[in-house]
């Protein structure tokens, strides 16, 4: 016979933030479920049992530490209530059994980063580069990178380590189940993609968004496609260009331009140039009347 678990225990933070991560948590659509298996004890925007205040003066420890935002040792950037927030993260990290960075700030440094790279940073990473806040690598460090993350991704991380202290990670320390995928997988227009159809305009059905919009689909780790936002859509089904969002150097400039090198776009991830151009190159010199058309001709 199963034995009941208590609610595990979230103690949830905010450094530089937009507030985003938050409120995409908040719009989980099964949290009467969530609640019933893990208990915020502090979150600065909604009511719960403790203040910030609180938990810093007590001794208890908690299961989950939630970052959400870029971090600084620098007291003028960032502090709460005046208390320096290193004085804060090193209080309370000690005490966590696991680090979850909420975002792509937490996790790598994000929009924040690029006003002072040198002061602003990830958890574990700044960019690219190992050594954010923390310049040594943290085991219970998990990045769940995203502008903002997927409340799915959030809620079932916590799940798998409530359930089993085993978590597969990449080498940015995310989720190799969520984040092996890439954005392209399962994208409505991969037979455009395929057959190098551009997008004519954003908005539309019909045609790729890679080679004019800037869509980072292909290089860009995340399942979006595969189990959409609300449960049903994602950002390239709308016609609109994935942003690349989870990864470490977002966000990147021109964010809806293609940026390419004589003519040609950068290559999906994982594929050499040689290869990916001479395979693009025969595609597209060829002309498939289908895709040409309107997926739904209002006029016929």
């Amino acid at each position: 016979m199963m034995t009941k678990q208590n609610p595990s225990t979230i103690v949830w933070l905010q450094g530089l933030t937009c507030n985003g991560n938050s409120h995409s948590f908040f719009n989980y659509e099964k949290l009467e479920v969530f609640s019933k298996n893990f208990h915020i004890l502090h979150h600065p925007q909604i009511n719960t049992q403790y203040s910030l205040h609180d938990v810093l003066e007590s001794d208890f420890s908690f299961d989950f530490l939630v970052i959400e935002g870029a971090l600084s040792k620098n007291p003028s950037i960032l502090s709460r209530f005046e208390i320096p927030f290193t004085k804060i993260v090193d209080n309370l990290e000690k005490r966590a059994r696991y680090i979850i960075c909420a975002g792509s700030c937490a996790s790598f440094g994000g929009i924040f980063r690029l006003n002072n790279p040198e002061e602003i940073t990830g958890a574990v990473f700044n960019g690219k580069k190992q050594g954010g806040y923390w310049s040594e690598q943290k085991k219970n460090v998990i990045n769940i990178s995203g502008c903002p993350m997927h409340p799915e991704w959030f809620v079932q991380t916590l799940f798998t380590l409530r359930n089993s202290s085993n978590i597969l990670l990449d080498e940015y320390k995310r989720p190799k189940e969520i984040f092996s995928y890439f954005v392209h997988h399962g994208c409505l227009r991969n037979e455009y993609f395929e057959w190098k159809v551009d997008c004519k305009d954003f908005g539309l059905k019909e045609g790729c968004l890679f080679y004019e919009h800037g869509c980072q689909g292909p290089m860009t780790h995340a399942n979006c496609n595969k189990i959409l936002w609300n449960k049903t859509s994602s950002k390239t089904r709308v016609g609109s260009a994935c942003l690349g969002c989870t990864e470490f150097d977002f966000p990147k400039h021109a964010l809806y331009e293609t940026h390419k090198n004589m003519s040609l776009p950068a290559t999906p991830f994982g594929i050499s140039k040689r290869a990916y151009y001479s395979l693009a190159g025969i595609a597209k010199s060829f002309k498939i009347e289908r895709l040409e058309k309107r997926l739904i001709d209002e006029n016929n």
